[in-house]
């Protein structure tokens, strides 16, 4: 079961914008990042009152009130046009940090050995927030132990104030930064019922749409045009495809289990049941060879091809005959023929010729498919067309 830390990470990977933000901007997202703008501003305001209260005590005021003017600078930047990227908040971290080094520059040793306020106060605080925002409580722990770190190396000896301020600042990043991933998985699963209550509520009403009717059809054109046979039987193998799908759309409640009906296994009996015809004979286990639909429509190309060859070249007279089988490991189509057979050399003068339907829509489709493809003469006579592509229990 997956933990809330490691659902949020996955709504964080998939809800991200191309630019700047967060794609999953939800009310709790923007309200966070409107308390951190408001924050900033009044921690500017704090460190400048703070400086100008003990401006006495100062040994560089002005080098102190033009690290505020920075501060200020960037402050008014991001409120009135804030960006929420990574970028952006690895610059205001970087500020807060030159602002507490710099603090050594304004203030006297003994000042700062007596736990007087760093120059940017709290300020820095901002970027501990926003890192947690955008990186959950990984960031909001990377960001405050920097400026933990940054604290210590600006104190020298460090004092109560600087450990009290470095263990709020770790408990401040990591416990929001982990309510901020608490909020997004929450988000995301509620994005997904709402998703599923959608295709649900689709779902019901096609079916209310496409009764029993237009089922009842496509049952009886598939019977139909196999008493028919000839090329009747290949709509009918198609109707009976389109009618298990239908009928699936209509009757599922589960949206994944139309999913899987739409795009997933099929079973490659019936997709190749259109090439039985009068003079083409179709062998198939008694139970279901399943494909992913993809390979399955491939393979039955490729079978359409071989046969479509045996109608061209074997003869008037030829039969063919298509059985499958499945090993476990492999499922393997093999196409025979009673025609002429295959003169020596023929496949590559008609490679060189630029008659490609062996090379291309045989061989290559099973190559694409990870699988091989064989051509040869047969063992008492017409040739043999052997398929293989990898089981899907494999």
């Amino acid at each position: 079961m997956a933990t809330p830390a490691g659902a949020a990470g996955q709504a964080l990977d998939h809800g991200r914008a191309t630019g700047d933000v967060l794609a999953d901007e939800h009310a709790l997202m923007r309200g966070l990042w409107r308390a951190v703008d408001m924050f900033r501003v009044l921690a500017l305001a704090y460190a400048t009152h703070a400086l100008w209260l003990r401006r006495e005590e100062v040994a560089q005021l002005t080098l102190g009130v033009a690290i505020l003017a920075v501060l200020a600078v960037w402050t008014i930047v991001q409120t009135i046009r804030p960006r929420r990227s990574e970028g952006a908040y690895l610059i205001e971290l970087a500020l807060g940090c030159g602002a507490l080094l710099a603090t050594r520059l304004v203030d006297h040793d003994w000042v700062i050995a007596a736990g007087a306020k760093t120059i940017p106060s709290i300020w820095p605080a901002a970027a501990m927030v926003g890192w947690a925002i955008l990186r959950g409580w990984r960031g909001g722990l990377l960001a405050a132990g920097a400026v933990a770190a940054v604290s210590f190396i600006e104190v020298g000896t460090p004092t109560g104030n600087t450990v009290t301020n470095s263990v709020f600042g770790l408990l401040l990043g990591g416990c929001l930064g982990y309510c901020v991933d608490l909020a997004r998985a929450s988000h995301a699963a509620l994005r997904e019922a709402m998703r599923r209550d959608a295709a649900r509520a689709e779902r019901e009403r096609l079916a209310r749409t496409v009764h029993d009717g237009v089922l009842q059809t496509l049952a009886f054109i598939h019977r139909r045009a196999q008493d028919l046979g000839g090329d009747a039987a290949a709509l009918g193998a198609m109707a009976a495809e389109q009618e298990r799908i239908l009928r699936t759309l209509v009757s599922q409640a589960d949206p994944e289990e139309i999913d899987r009906a739409v795009t997933g296994d099929s079973d490659l009996r019936s997709v190749l049941g259109h090439v039985e015809r009068d003079a083409v004979h179709l062998i198939a286990p008694a139970d279901p060879v399943l494909l992913p639909r993809r390979i399955a429509d491939e393979v039955a190309a490729a079978v359409d091809a071989a046969v479509d060859n045996v109608r061209k070249h074997a003869g008037a007279e030829a039969e063919a005959w298509v059985l499958v089988d499945d090993d476990g490991d492999e499922v393997t189509v093999t196409i025979r023929d009673s025609g002429r057979g295959l003169a020596p050399g023929r496949l590559d003068e008609a490679k060189d010729q630029g008659r490609l339907g062996v090379s291309s829509s045989i061989t290559g489709r099973l190559r694409d498919l990870g699988g091989s493809a064989t051509v040869g003469p047969g063992p008492v006579g017409g040739t043999v067309v052997e398929l293989r592509v990898p089981s899907r229990r494999s």
